[in-house]
């Protein structure tokens, strides 16, 4: 008589313990790595440096910073709307589509994005390692124009080639075998390049941020079933997978997979990053001459990290005991933004803290304050063009006025013939 393969209660433990050891080493591995490539180079606001072409022309491409986007509270008030409007179009595609060609056409999505991010954290990762090396590369430049206007100029080297090679072997293995490893490794991708990218203004925009994201996660989580058929129907890299037994599976069973979704990693990461960005800030105004300099004390980036990590443990701790699904913003929004408070709190800097705008947070404050002052000026212009015009227009009324008093007051001259005025000139 043939013997079941079955999994003892105490391995099946293990094994969850495993897996939630996994998805917190892919939680901080974005948010750590991701905050400090965020970082820019320190340059004192007090000291205006004029820089020459050729020392432009002079410089490392690879020392050159990329722009970071911006979220104001504007912003961060609207994304829970666009993302409730996202899931809930998901939701209808899901139910009232096949899922088949839905899968098809996200799979084909996040397969195009895949190689965009994976090929750019390729570069990032190797590009150190190169440097540090010693090893030059020549860099070559694509600029595009039109009528001697430039709108797309581009930099890239072999190593940006050769990355994006690799991402597409990777994508095309996933299009091909919904593999869970490479999944994950777009995931982590796309967390890293959310993070290295994304800049919050102000403490005040990330506190708004992190409730808004937080109410509308508790919202769809036990307000509707939505959120949780999209999990299920749509196998698309949104989240970090990892099996709930990966050592001493039965032979022939399925993996089945604990579950971290990206929201859980970029939403508090991009805080985390922020509170870095506040710490350089701190560093930076006693010492100028930071630079790219790393060395310097992190104590609201470290508090911040170590509040997510506990509260992703006790957000899987509620879960395992709990034995159901639960959002875990529902931990880590309070956790990362009372961190902030009680450092700040505990140092004496709270006015400090919420005094602070990131520098794309102030660039973004003056575009706006730009435009606003271009609208205004407009609408002075406009308002000056309009009553010109309406003096303008009644200037034929107050003529034939002028006109027809000038006509009553003073005689007609009489007609005179050629002859006679020739003569009155003579005279």
């Amino acid at each position: 008589m043939a013997t079941r393969n079955v999994t003892s209660p105490a391995v099946a433990e293990q094994g969850l313990y495993v897996a939630y050891a996994a998805l917190t080493t892919m939680a901080i591995v974005p948010i750590f790595f991701g905050s400090f490539s965020s970082l820019k180079k320190w340059k004192n606001p007090n000291v205006k440096k004029r820089v020459t072409k050729r020392q432009i022309d002079e410089s490392d491409e690879s020392e050159e910073d990329e722009p970071l986007e911006s979220v104001s509270a504007g912003d961060a008030y609207m994304l829970p709307v666009l993302g409730s409007v996202a899931l809930y179009g998901l939701y209808l595609a899901s139910v009232h589509l096949d899922k088949t060609y839905v899968n098809y056409a996200l799979t084909t999505y996040f397969a195009f994005m895949g190689v965009m991010a994976t090929a750019q954290v390729g570069v990032n990762t190797l590009n150190p390692i190169i440097k540090l090396l010693g090893i030059k590369i020549d860099h070559w430049h694509i600029n595009l124009a039109r009528k001697s206007k430039g709108f797309y100029s581009a930099s890239f080297t072999i190593v940006h080639l050769a990355m994006i090679f690799v991402s597409v072997l990777l994508s095309a293995f996933y299009v091909a075998t919904k593999n869970w490893i490479v999944s994950n490794v777009f995931a982590i991708s796309f967390a890293l390049s959310a993070i290295q990218l994304l800049s919050l203004e102000s403490f005040r925009t990330g506190i708004i941020f992190l409730s808004g994201l937080l109410v509308y996660d508790i919202s769809w989580s036990f307000g509707s079933e939505a959120i949780m058929s999209v999990a299920k129907d749509l196998d698309v890299p949104i989240r970090v997978i990892f099996p709930r037994l990966f050592f001493g599976l039965p032979a022939g069973q399925a993996y089945k997979f604990a579950v971290l979704s990206l929201g859980d990693i970029v939403i508090p990461g991009v805080f985390i990053a922020f509170c870095l960005h506040f710490d350089q800030h701190r560093a930076g105004a006693k010492n100028p001459e930071l630079g790219r300099s790393r060395q310097f004390r992190k104590p609201y980036f470290a508090a911040c990290l170590t509040a997510y990590v506990l509260a992703l443990g006790a957000s899987f701790y509620s879960m395992h005991i709990s034995k159901a699904t639960q959002p875990a913003l529902m931990y880590l929004s309070p956790a990362c933004i009372l961190s902030v408070l009680m450092t700040a709190s505990i140092r004496g800097e709270m006015k400090q803290v919420f005094a602070y705008t990131s520098e794309e947070g102030l660039e973004a404050i003056r575009i706006k304050k730009q435009a606003r002052d271009r609208k205004q000026k407009l609408k002075a212009q406009a308002k000056a063009q309009a009553s010109r015009y309406a003096r303008v227009s009644k200037l034929p009324q107050v003529i034939r006025e002028e006109s027809y008093v000038t006509s009553r007051s003073t005689p007609e001259p009489t007609s005179t013939t050629p002859s006679e005025s020739t003569s009155q000139e003579k005279n």
